[in-house]
């Protein structure tokens, strides 16, 4: 294990060198971070960040269920926002969040409060940055319909309120319009969302719905990164367009297309590596391709080296 070169001050929160990947992310793959940070809360994330050189190369992590490190590991800083004891509140008559909190969290916490138009968010297997990052969205619901403003962080770990008149955002996109102003790097610090009234008994009906559909379309018992890539733009689905190439069940080392739902690959006991699980998404793109002359984005994040 290498050595920290930086002698960081006043941190609260967890400072690891050379941590395995594969504990952060749901596919139970890939390569150790350099460096890798798990904050207190948003003041001691401020700290790190302010001491951190501003060429370094920085990644957050919620849950990790959109994401593939090579196995030759992130080379600078990995920070990593979950945590279980993140919680939202109201504030203001708005729903707050830290971008570390889990979107299901969210949804529940929405129809304990008798608010409406967020039990889609039962269905993402991620946190409110990495949703708010992605616009990410599921069962006719998208994260930028409900926000109403956030809070950034920049490289030199200080604050920014924001409206969300500040984003360009669209079907799994999101990012600060050509005229707002910056200073270089931003990450998703926190969010207010403005849901309607809702029924809290009904909110709980429709989210034990989805997660009853979600359990028996998804194969949520292995281990995945949720959906692969994204519904292509005619209105065909990814998954349909794999099944209809022959891919469904195909396998790379321990790696393989689920048979439950053709656009996720699934990890069974971890036995695949970052680089099988990449090359299998390679494969799928250039498979599908050729047999249906659509060309399929990837919704995941590949990052790192290759060993």
């Amino acid at each position: 294990m290498s050595k920290e070169t930086i002698q960081f001050e006043g941190l609260r929160g967890e400072l690891r060198r050379d941590e395995p990947m594969s504990q952060h992310a749901s596919w139970k793959a890939g390569g150790p971070a350099n460096r890798f940070f798990a904050p207190a809360d948003l003041e001691d994330l401020s700290m790190f960040l302010g001491q951190l050189p501003p060429e370094e190369q920085v990644l957050f992590v919620g849950l990790g269920s959109n994401l593939l490190v090579r196995e030759g590991g992130w080379r600078g800083t990995v920070i990593l926002t979950y945590a279980a004891s993140k919680r939202p509140r109201m504030e203001e008559g708005l729903l707050y969040a830290e971008a570390g909190v889990a979107c299901p969290r969210v949804a529940r916490f929405s129809a304990d409060n008798n608010l409406g138009s967020a039990e889609w968010l039962t269905g993402i297997p991620g946190t409110v940055g990495g949703a708010l990052a992605g616009n990410a969205g599921c069962y006719g619901g998208e994260t930028w319909d409900i926000v109403e403003r956030v809070v950034t962080i920049n490289r030199r770990g200080q604050l920014r309120r924001r409206s969300r008149d500040e984003f360009e955002f669209g079907y799994r996109r999101c990012e600060l319009k050509t005229d707002a102003s910056s200073d270089g790097d931003e990450w998703f610090a926190s969010a207010h969302f403005k849901l309607p009234e809702g029924d809290r008994e009904e909110s709980r009906a429709i989210m034990q719905a989805l997660l009853t559909k979600r359990r028996s379309t998804q194969p949520l018992q292995l281990p995945n990164a949720g959906s692969v890539f994204r519904n292509p733009a005619e209105g065909k689905t990814a998954a349909k367009l794999i099944q209809f190439a022959g891919l469904r069940k195909y396998a790379i080392g321990g790696a393989r297309v689920s048979e439950k739902h053709a656009n996720f690959i699934v990890n069974p006991g971890g036995a695949g590596t970052a680089a099988d699980i990449e090359i299998l998404i390679l494969h799928v793109q250039e498979v599908v391709e050729e047999k249906t002359n659509v060309r399929l984005v990837p919704e995941v994040r590949i990052v790192g080296e290759a060993k």
